[in-house]
């Protein structure tokens, strides 16, 4: 953690542990089980889903298969995240986290949209399924995802990537358990509707969370403030500490999914009051408010004269 005076190029370095959180790094056995287990359950779904004729199965296995896509992008990029930083890259490739958690819900969409198609073209035209292998498959789909999902649990409040992870893997248990309700009542009522209303069922609910990951995953590509941040809070601390008479050219944003960058410049007439401030502020900035990257810049005109970035207006 970097903390700059006014007119000096003297560096403080403090890393905390709440700001360095590198959860992607920590799941790569996760993924690859996850990976391994989906592959293969998408390979049976699809495979019975045509040959029992079932359309909530091939949904179904439309949306496994962009699953493992999406595990891999986002294996992909904890293993780029992970990389040091070099004199091109000064952050290293933790971003990446960001455009993965982006791809994966730019891909989701595509493939929800596709299934939609599909699945009005057999509302419209019904076709009879074989109930006995739909419930099968799915009730194996019901078990493969629910353990996908717990190889998640731990770590989807701390990074987007894990997070959309646990929730898809989450929400398939919940529509594979969807397709066996489904099954039992047609092979009861030989209502074959049912089947196609519940693969758009089935793409609502996952169109549901896709939104939530597609919108928190392009606010991150914005350099927003971190969900969870307060921007305002963070400002009135700076305020409020001692010989602080000012605060602009605050920027607070996300390096990664999982870490979060400051850089403020802090107004003291009374002159910079050394570097255990820094230390100290560094670390509060760290422990109460997860910000583990903060750069900040001691200025001695009260007026701010000499700063070209006192307007907030300016970037």
């Amino acid at each position: 953690m970097a903390t700059t005076p006014h007119h000096d190029h003297a560096h403080d370095h403090d890393h905390g542990h709440h700001g360095h959180s590198h959860a992607p790094a920590s799941f790569g056995r996760a993924f690859a089980i996850g990976v391994a287990l989906n592959t293969g359950f998408v390979l049976v779904e699809a495979t019975y889903g045509v040959i029992a004729g079932s359309m909530a199965l091939v949904a179904d296995a439309g949306h496994n298969f962009s699953d493992v896509l999406g595990l891999l992008m986002a294996w992909s990029a904890s293993v780029l995240s992970a990389r040091p930083p070099s004199a091109r890259f000064t952050y290293g490739l933790k971003s990446s986290s960001i455009l993965a958690a982006l791809a994966n819900a730019g891909f989701l969409m595509i493939a929800l949209g596709a299934i939609s198609v599909e699945a009005v073209q057999r509302l419209l035209a019904p076709a009879p399924i074989a109930t006995g292998p739909v419930m099968v498959v799915a009730a194996i789909g019901i078990a493969i995802n629910t353990a996908t999902a717990l190889l998640f649990m731990r770590g989807r409040h701390d990074d987007l990537n894990v997070r959309g992870a646990f929730l898809h893997m989450a929400g398939d248990a919940a529509v594979s358990a969807g397709v066996v309700v489904a099954a039992l009542v047609i092979g009861l009522t030989h209502a074959w509707w049912i089947d196609p209303v519940v693969s758009l069922a089935i793409v609502a609910l996952i169109g549901w969370s896709t939104y939530g990951l597609a919108r928190d995953s392009l606010h991150m590509g914005l350099l927003g403030v971190p969900p969870g941040i307060s921007e305002a809070k963070v400002r009135d601390f700076l305020c409020h500490q001692a010989g602080v008479t000012a605060v602009h050219d605050l920027h607070i944003w996300p390096m990664s999914t999982t870490e979060t960058a400051l850089t403020a410049h802090l107004v003291m007439p009374a002159g910079h009051p050394g570097d255990q401030f820094l230390h100290e502020l560094a670390h509060t900035l760290d422990h109460d408010y997860r910000i583990g990257h903060a750069t900040l810049q001691i200025e001695t005109d009260v007026h701010g004269h000499d700063c070209a970035l006192v307007s907030e207006a300016v970037v």
